[in-house]
């Protein structure tokens, strides 16, 4: 079986990263910098994202064994687990179903419910650019902006451009299947599942995916919880409140 490919770094307690959906480790390489004094951190690409392997299958129970693969791989017997959005939900039915290779959580701006599809226009644009005519970013980007007017979320999707061959670009994750099992990122956490597992829950007063009525659901699966607010932050709260992400990260590590 493939291996998910990662960036390590640091030393310490092994830190794991798991970015969002069309995201790859790559996104994190500022905050992994500052985390790296103080824990050995593995910057993961999920399965059809980054630079790890395609497949057709596409489920949180298959990203949980690619997890489990790579940590009996590095020989990791446990570990620290950091997820934003769908690394987030990786991150939570990891410390359900193994919750003794967790050994502390911290969940970005994700609940464990169900999030209807809301990608669409992403994945219009996407779609929209053929790269049989396309040979720059700067053509891709003006696709981008008939569906997407912000400027950060085209450069986000950008960052998964790279040059397939001399003068062929492409797209690192594996569009065809992500678009196919599109409804598998927004399932919920198996219902009555429980993890005991010591959780951080951080949401961006901005964003609107946690909710006052997310919260008593965070704390049935997971009653060792806490939920903070980052604040000036939407979705992507890691990239717009860095400081505090990383203040409140450390703070949950070292004082528990």
């Amino acid at each position: 079986m493939s291996l998910l490919h990662s960036q390590i770094q640091g030393s310490g307690h092994p830190l794991f990263i798991l970015h969002g959906f069309l995201g790859m480790g790559d996104n994190w390489k500022s905050l992994a910098n500052s985390f790296s004094s103080r824990y050995e951190v593995h910057l993961i690409d999920q399965r059809n994202h980054g630079r790890s392997f395609h497949s057709e299958d596409f489920s949180y129970e298959l990203m949980v064994e690619d997890l489990v693969r790579y940590m009996d791989h590095y020989n990791i017997s446990t570990a620290f687990m950091l997820g934003h959005s769908m690394g987030g939900k990786t991150v939570m039915l990891m410390s359900i179903e193994h919750p003794e290779r967790v050994d502390r959580m911290i969940v970005a701006d994700i609940a464990p419910r169900f999030y209807p599809r809301h990608h669409q226009f992403i994945l219009d644009a996407l779609n929209e650019v053929d790269f049989s005519k396309i040979s720059s970013r700067s053509e891709i980007d003006d696709v981008f902006k008939k569906y997407i007017p912000e400027n950060g979320i085209r450069q986000f999707l950008l960052k998964n451009v790279y040059r397939k061959e001399r003068d062929q670009l492409a797209y690192r994750f594996n569009l065809e299947s992500l678009e196919e099992n599109i409804d598998e990122v927004g399932v919920e956490l198996p219902p009555r599942s429980v993890s005991e597992v010591p959780a951080l829950f951080m949401r961006g007063v901005n964003s609107g995916y946690i909710t006052a009525q997310d919260e008593t659901l965070i704390h049935a699966h997971f009653p060792n919880s806490t939920v903070v607010d980052i604040q000036g932050a939407g979705h992507w709260l890691h990239a717009e409140n860095p400081e505090d992400f990383y203040k409140n990260v450390v703070q949950f590590l070292e004082n528990h």
